[in-house]
Formats: structure tokens, C-alpha cells, sequence
């Protein structure tokens, strides 16, 4: 008995046939005869002295050997396939994908694709947004942009920005209410996009830093934070927004943020891509130019009182 492995198209070929649980339909799916695909599982069986597939009549089955071989087969296929196409990404330099939740990508990223493409036409930038939690040695992606409380190990990891909360409202509801206090007459926007922190950046979080007596029982609740910043620019009501999300409306004054409180989540934006990737030109050229997009937006905090919450 040897370890020595077969050819590589004798493993492809049984891989397609297990699946398939048809020597037609794998042949057709590798591009080659029946009669190839037939020929080349034989060199299989040969190689490991046994059968792996039973050949009935108009339909073959796996064998003992052949149900045992599958699973592994089938796993180093697809990690040889994803090993191949990390290299390729190595020397693709022009075509960059990142990753990142649905609220920052359309609140933060997408409004500034124009500057980045702008500042850097020779990178073509493909966006993945979503909040699956993508393994980026594994998937087709070079940048994740994540937010949580955890630090990733085994990759490059750099943090962006911390998050913070603070009342926001269009300017002609900022006229009607015009301090802390008259935020008990407000009706109110909850974006709990940030609940599964299991931290307190809350409307009652905020009434008690702030000092006011109010019922925060009442008002409209999204589930995604770009949801209730929407509402909020609609003139629905007022929003504890994130600034991570509102940056934008904030310099452009659809939103107004008057209170100096903010309460500040423990959590925060991190820029992770695979250890070394961070050298790379097109990466480094996209991390250069978010680190500047967030400091431009640091005067937001000026006069503010932070409170961080825990």
C-alpha cells in the first residue's frame, strides 16, 4: 500500500461524477468524452485497488471506498480552487473588493466613491455589502470594513473610527426644538441597529447624560441605522444617530446635530484585510483615503461632551 496520490485529473473526474452521480453528466461538465471520464476513474480504481462506484444498469452508485473518498475529494477541490484564486488576486492590482454592512456601505462609502475614483481612476472598486461576516482568505474579497467590539488575529487589522450617538433632526425641526428639554414634546426615531452590542446607547441612555426627564417609550423603531436616518431626513422626527452613518448629511445640513451630549459605543470600525495585502498598492491606496475621509469628519466632535457607555 502507497500514499502516493493519482493523477490530478483521475481525483477531477471522480469528484464530477460523485456529484453528479452520472459519468454523462461529468463528462459533459469537465468537457470531455464518456468514454475519457470512464477511462480515467478506472486509473483511479487501479491506483487504489478497489472500486469506487458500482456500475448499474443506467446508473452508478458509490461504493464503501468511493463514499469514504468523496468528502475529501470534494474539500480539496474547493480549497485548491480558492488557493489559485488568492494567488491570481496577488497580481491584480487594479480591481478591488471590499466588503462592509449595508448602512455603512450606502451612507458612508458610496457617497464618496466619486472622490476615491476621482483621486485613483486606475483602481476599478466592487462593493460586497451585506452583514455575513466574510472570510477574506477564503472569499473573493481584499478589504473587509467591520464593526464590533472583538479585534480580528491572523489578518491586518487597523482601527477607523469609534462610533458616537447624538440627537439629529432636518433644520426645520431643529427650529421647533430647540433644546435638550424640548425633546420631551419631540416625537422620536430609535435606530437599534446597535443592539446587539448589549450596550446602552439608547434615547434613555442620552435623557440621563443630558439631564432630562422625558419618555423615550414612544416613536418609530428601524432595524438598520441608514433606515432611521432616512426617516429622520424625512422630517419624521428625531433620530439618536450614529455619526459613523450621517457624516455626510451633517456636512451637507440636511442634518442638524444642535446637543453637545454623545454617547460613545465601546465598539468600533476596524480596516482588516489578509496579513501582507496591506502593502499592496491598490490596498494601500483605499486605506489612505478612508483614514483621510474620517479625519475630515473628527470636527463633528468639537465641542462635544463624550460619554462613553458600557
Amino acid at each position: 500500500m502507497t500514499d502516493r496520490l493519482p493523477p490530478l485529473t483521475a481525483l477531477r473526474a471522480f469528484d464530477a461524477a460523485a456529484r453528479h452521480m452520472s459519468f454523462a453528466l461529468a463528462a459533459d461538465e469537465l468537457n470531455v468524452t464518456p468514454a475519457a471520464l470512464s477511462f480515467q476513474i478506472k486509473s483511479l480504481e487501479e491506483h487504489l485497488g478497489q472500486p469506487v462506484f458500482r456500475r448499474l444498469n443506467r446508473a452508478v452508485e458509490l461504493t464503501e471506498a468511493g463514499r469514504v473518498l468523496m468528502p475529501g475529494v470534494a474539500e480539496g477541490f474547493v480549497a485548491l480552487t480558492q488557493a489559485w484564486r488568492t494567488a491570481q488576486r496577488l497580481n491584480d492590482n487594479k480591481n478591488l473588493t471590499v466588503t462592509a454592512g449595508p448602512a455603512f456601505t450606502s451612507k458612508w462609502l458610496a457617497p464618496r466613491m466619486f472622490d476615491f475614483a476621482q483621486a485613483h481612476p486606475e483602481i476599478e472598486l466592487r462593493f460586497a455589502a451585506g452583514l455575513k461576516i466574510v472570510d477574506i482568505e477564503r472569499d473573493d474579497v481584499d478589504v473587509a470594513i467591520r464593526f464590533g467590539m472583538g479585534e480580528e488575529t491572523g489578518v491586518y487589522s487597523r482601527p477607523l473610527m469609534r462610533d458616537w450617538l447624538t440627537p439629529m433632526m432636518t433644520p426645520e425641526v431643529a427650529a421647533r426644538f430647540k433644546t435638550p428639554a424640548d425633546l420631551v414634546h419631540a416625537p422620536l426615531v430609535h435606530d437599534d441597529s446597535t443592539a446587539f452590542l448589549n450596550t446602552k446607547t439608547n434615547w434613555a441612555a442620552w435623557a440621563r447624560e443630558a439631564g432630562v426627564a422625558m419618555d423615550v417609550s414612544h416613536g418609530v423603531r428601524f432595524s438598520q441605522g441608514d433606515h432611521a436616518l432616512d426617516a429622520a431626513m424625512s422630517g419624521l422626527g428625531v433620530v439618536l444617530g450614529r455619526v459613523s452613518l450621517a457624516t455626510r448629511a451633517l456636512e451637507q445640513g440636511r442634518l442638524l446635530a444642535p446637543f453637545p451630549v454623545a454617547l460613545v459605543t465601546p465598539a468600533q470600525f476596524r480596516f482588516i484585510c489578509p496579513l501582507g495585502s496591506e502593502k499592496r498598492p491598490h490596498v494601500a491606496a483605499f486605506e489612505a483615503w478612508v483614514l483621510k475621509e474620517i479625519e475630515a469628519s473628527r470636527a463633528f466632535e468639537d465641542g462635544r461632551r463624550m460619554v462613553e457607555i458600557s
